[in-house]
């Protein structure tokens, strides 16, 4: 969870730059600066206010779980929602043909293969016990909607957004399907 939440952290940073000297390289170009400090305005600044309120709002937190997870489910959902919608107003199925789809598709199920085989392999040659395999093989694999569609949003113009974020869900949804048959195949096998 650590990692997963320290990735993401990173990712604030990291990506602004990345995605600038790729632009750059094109020709073009984005302030690397404003795009860090939008994006932690819009993902560090909660994350931050949410940790430091804890003290203050955490009992209330905890007595209401499930109407904080289905708050949280429900925010996702609704990020996911106005992505994908505003990819279809801007036209994203005249842009990508089906064969761009079904390749990123592949691509996608060839990624998350790569990643869970790698976390399995890595947690395993270092000695980690099961229930932290499980966590490193679940944590390891997730890049989330939730972080990527703003970051995209500050950081490309709105007509390629859809575009750009068009891997990002087909990862995501196919991520969650695979995560869900291997949690219930752990949960068989008694752990």
């Amino acid at each position: 969870v650590c990692s997963a939440s320290a990735s993401s952290i990173l990712g604030i940073f990291l990506s602004p730059v990345l995605v600038g000297m790729m632009i750059h390289v094109q020709g073009e170009g984005i302030d690397t600066w404003h795009s860090i400090q939008s994006i932690m305005v819009q993902l560090m600044l909660p994350f931050v206010v949410g940790h430091l309120s804890r003290p203050l709002i955490g009992r209330w937190v905890d007595s209401h779980r499930p109407l904080i997870g289905k708050l949280d489910q429900s925010s996702i959902l609704l990020v996911v929602y106005v992505a994908f919608s505003e990819a279809v107003v801007q036209g994203i199925w005249r842009q990508v043909s089906w064969y761009d789809l079904a390749s990123i598709v592949l691509l996608s199920c060839v990624l998350l293969a790569l990643v869970l085989c790698w976390n399995v392999w890595i947690s395993r040659r270092l000695g980690f016990d099961k229930a932290d395999e499980i966590t490193i093989v679940f944590c390891g694999s997730k890049k989330s909607l939730a972080n990527g569609v703003p970051m995209a949003n500050v950081m490309f113009p709105a007509a390629s957004v859809g575009v750009m974020v068009l891997p990002l869900m087909i990862f995501h949804q196919i991520q969650l399907m695979v995560c869900a048959v291997l949690a219930r195949r752990y949960h068989e096998q008694g752990h």
